[in-house]
């Protein structure tokens, strides 16, 4: 039984996967999209979707410095409040999408597509 497993650990130690996750996040708000694969793209979008809810509210150093120590990046940051947050002010939520893009040619991985909604 899956008791008490709170998410996916894709064969890595938790930096590691911490940084997988926040790399991936730094590549959507920077392109707007990106291919990987389905199950990291599953990973990712929770906490994209909250990043993007955290910074499409009043800007303050408060907000910028609580998306700058998860992201690590400043132009990821100032992506989020300029561009992202600002698009989706009205939005309840849901601000990503996750497309289906078939396998993978060398291992048969499930492929997909995660974009910004309306971008």
């Amino acid at each position: 039984m899956r008791h008490n497993i709170a998410h996916k650990k894709f064969g890595r130690t938790t930096n590691q996967r911490k940084a997988l996750l926040v790399g991936l996040c730094n590549q959507i708000i920077q392109n707007g999209r990106i291919i990987t694969t389905l199950p990291k793209a599953k990973a990712v979008r929770p906490i994209l979707e909250r990043l993007v809810t955290y910074g499409r509210n009043e800007v303050s150093l408060h907000r910028f410095r609580v998306l700058l120590s998860t992201l690590r990046s400043k132009s990821s940051c100032d992506k989020i409040i300029s561009q992202w947050g600002p698009k989706y002010k009205e939005r309840p939520g849901g601000y990503l999408r996750i497309i289906k893009a078939g396998f993978r040619k060398g291992d048969s991985a499930p492929m997909a597509l995660i974009e910004f909604v309306e971008a």
